[in-house]
């Protein structure tokens, strides 16, 4: 368990790559305002209530947003779980902070009678709500994100109730945003706990595969690189190991083992054909054709 200090350092450490002009002093004072609001309650870990808004406020610093936004993540629950009002944090970090926790304290408050229902009324408000501002919608993302990474702490029953959740709501969301680290993230822990057997098997074979695997990849992009290169095409070539969710999924609805799904990834744009023609005999082709299927499906959910 971290303390409040390693809490803080990690915090601060990514404001200043992230945002080095942002005001530590006005930071602070938040850090030390929530801190004094939360003083009574505890983690289920028994760690002091403070080292989630710390944890919620650096992933928003990672996530490159603004001084008002980590403002909001280190205060997000004053609101819902102490006696803050929205006044109260008003007159002290200004309108735009205190907007911004009422938006994340709203979004918390949805609780509804079945769960199609709440799916489809908590979409509906993080969307209205991020038509307004969407710093609210990223700021409970973050919060969703932690609470995952901590979600060891809770019953079975929470558990599972808030891992479908995350595969209904936060993942999508996540996707729909653009934020593809994130989504895997919420995506793989919601599967630890709901499809634990499987989750565990997956992530055998991927640690017992890793070193080979990265040393494939490592290959094919060197061997891409050189080649865009050697005719003048400036790239930047990305490989990774598909997620254990999407396996897990591509699994069930294929039928296929792990070792058939496991396969080196890479984007290159339309205009990089010519310069790969001839290195994979032809079989880029349908690369190229699905990444821009993708991009033709992202662009329209975009848009709507």
């Amino acid at each position: 368990m971290e303390s409040f200090e390693e809490h803080y350092a990690s915090m601060c450490d990514a404001i200043k790559k992230h945002l080095p002009g942002a005001d530590m002093a006005l930071i602070d004072r938040a850090v030390d305002y929530a801190n004094q609001k939360h003083k009574v309650q505890k983690r289920k870990d028994g760690s002091p209530y403070i080292i989630h808004p710390l944890a919620v406020a650096q992933i928003v610093a990672e996530m490159g947003l603004d001084c008002d936004a980590i403002l909001g993540a280190l205060l997000h629950d004053c609101i819902e779980d102490t006696d803050a009002s929205h006044e109260d944090i008003e007159k002290i970090f200004g309108p735009t902070v205190a907007e911004l926790v009422e938006g994340v304290t709203k979004l918390t408050r949805a609780n509804f009678s079945s769960s199609e229902q709440a799916q489809m009324e908590n979409l509906r408000k993080m969307f209205m709500a991020m038509s307004k501002d969407i710093r609210v919608v990223l700021i409970k993302i973050a919060d969703r994100l932690h609470n995952m990474r901590t979600m060891q702490y809770q019953t079975p029953e929470k558990q599972i109730q808030k891992c479908r959740e995350t595969m209904d709501v936060y993942a999508p969301l996540a996707h729909r945003l653009g934020m593809q680290k994130i989504k895997w993230e919420l995506e793989d822990t919601a599967l630890r706990y709901l499809a634990p057997m499987e989750y565990n098997e997956i992530m055998s074979y991927l640690q017992a595969h890793k070193e080979k695997d990265e040393a494939f990849m490592r290959t094919i992009q060197d061997k891409i690189t050189q080649r865009l290169t050697s005719v003048g095409i400036h790239n930047t070539t990305y490989g990774r190991i598909k997620h254990v969710y999407s396996i897990y999924r591509k699994m069930l609805a294929q039928g296929k083992t792990i070792d058939e799904l496991i396969k080196m990834v890479s984007s290159p744009g339309g205009t990089t054909l010519a310069g790969l023609d001839g290195l994979y005999q032809g079989k880029l082709t349908d690369v190229v054709k699905d990444c821009c299927e993708r991009c033709t499906k992202r662009a329209y959910e975009l848009s709507k």
